[in-house]
């Protein structure tokens, strides 16, 4: 496995592993897995019901109050409800049922073949490009295109272009319009709409279909039967509803840059997962992800993706038994000596987003103004002539 360096002078953080390390990892991490397994049962089947049932009576009970959202008081706590209640629809049910961590249920409402969320991009094609793309090619450029949605650079091995120079604006709109960003994402659009060839394919038209239908409906619930159904708050309405998606699109948008992009999270060659075994691929996940830590409500609020570490390892495993394994994780990241990236909320986004803005620059591009200023600040020479001159 090739681990792809951030820096000059970087050491592979798992370069002192040997293949019989890698293994044994894999072995010991199957045992984790196999020990929630054995244990899963009524305790977490009560726990999806009673977040599902409570994320409902929210939503309704938020839309119910945006029906006199004339009043600012009700404008305020129909908005916020609304945003939080399609947070935890798509974070902690949306995304983990997808997944198929509830399949074990057998229960035909929240199982990952019929589960439909309340989001711009279809449930068939969001598993297709995150649960089959993104989890088997996690972090390898060119295979996992979460990594930067295919619009940014993400690794100073990439070759950089001027095109990037703009990649914290597209990053700010992609964030504020996320959900759309997904749905073209898992389109492929750019690629699809850049080729006529495939944008005239039968299968990308039927695909974009069933896009934009689902867009279509989302919008139309949202934009249009909601606020009319508001009567004389119906611009309100229609305002809460804006913003209760966008407060939305952010703090989703926010929680997936933290479990992939900040400092210290490693990204892999496309060579290196050339005959990969699953030591090895425990081992990606190990260093291709990043945790947050925080409050249990903050957790809950990240659809349990703050432990994104415990995520990538076990994909399908019930999101409330991560927090419940991570010490174990933690544990065996100590004994093989790897780091395991965590940190606060604002310390995890604020380190994501100094990436995208320093690889939107070409490499060196910093220390190089930097030694330009020095050198412009230098003191004069001794006979009275300044640098500058």
């Amino acid at each position: 496995m090739t681990v792809l360096q951030k820096k000059t002078g970087d050491d592979n953080v798992a370069a002192h592993l040997t293949p019989e390390d890698i293994e044994q990892i894999g072995v010991e991490l199957d045992a984790i897995r196999q020990s929630i397994l054995d244990q899963r049962g009524e305790r977490d089947a009560a726990y999806i019901r009673r977040v599902i049932a409570a994320q409902r009576s929210l939503e309704l009970g938020s839309r119910g109050v945006l029906l006199f959202s004339l009043f600012p008081p009700a404008w305020v706590v129909g908005t916020a409800g609304l945003a939080v209640a399609k947070i935890i629809e798509n974070m902690e049910i949306g995304h983990n049922v997808m997944h198929g961590q509830w399949d074990w249920m057998r229960d035909p409402k929240i199982h990952s073949t019929t589960w439909e969320w309340d989001n711009a991009s279809p449930s068939e094609q969001w598993k297709h490009s995150h649960n089959e793309l993104h989890h088997t090619y996690t972090n390898v450029i060119g295979k996992d295109n979460d990594l930067g949605y295919g619009i940014m650079r993400v690794d100073e091995d990439q070759r950089w272009v001027p095109f990037y120079l703009a990649q914290p604006l597209w990053n700010f709109l992609n964030a504020c319009f996320f959900e759309y960003g997904i749905a073209a994402y898992d389109l492929e659009l750019g690629k699809n709409l850049a080729s006529k060839k495939r944008r005239s394919s039968p299968e990308f038209r039927a695909r974009a279909k069933v896009t934009l239908r689902k867009i279509r409906g989302q919008m139309t619930k949202d934009y249009v039967l909601h606020p009319l159904l508001s009567g004389p708050s119906a611009l309100n309405t229609l305002g809460a509803n804006y913003v209760a998606n966008l407060v939305r699109n952010l703090w989703t948008h926010s929680v997936i840059m933290c479990g992939h992009f900040p400092d210290g999270v490693q990204t892999f060659e496309r060579r290196s997962i050339n005959g990969e075994t699953r030591g090895e691929w425990y081992l990606r996940q190990m260093l291709g992800s990043a945790n947050i830590s925080g409050s249990k409500a903050m957790h809950f609020m990240t659809g349990n993706l703050s432990h994104q570490v415990e995520h990538h390892l076990f994909p399908d495993l019930p999101s409330n038994r991560y927090a419940e394994i991570a010490p174990q994780v933690l544990a065996l990241f100590e004994k093989y000596d790897l780091p395991y990236v965590t940190g606060s909320l604002p310390r995890q986004v604020g380190s994501a987003w100094k990436k995208v803005v320093r690889l939107s620059l070409p490499n060196g591009f910093g220390a190089k103004a930097q030694a330009t200023v020095l050198q412009l600040a230098r003191p004069g020479r001794r006979d009275g002539q300044s640098a500058a001159a």
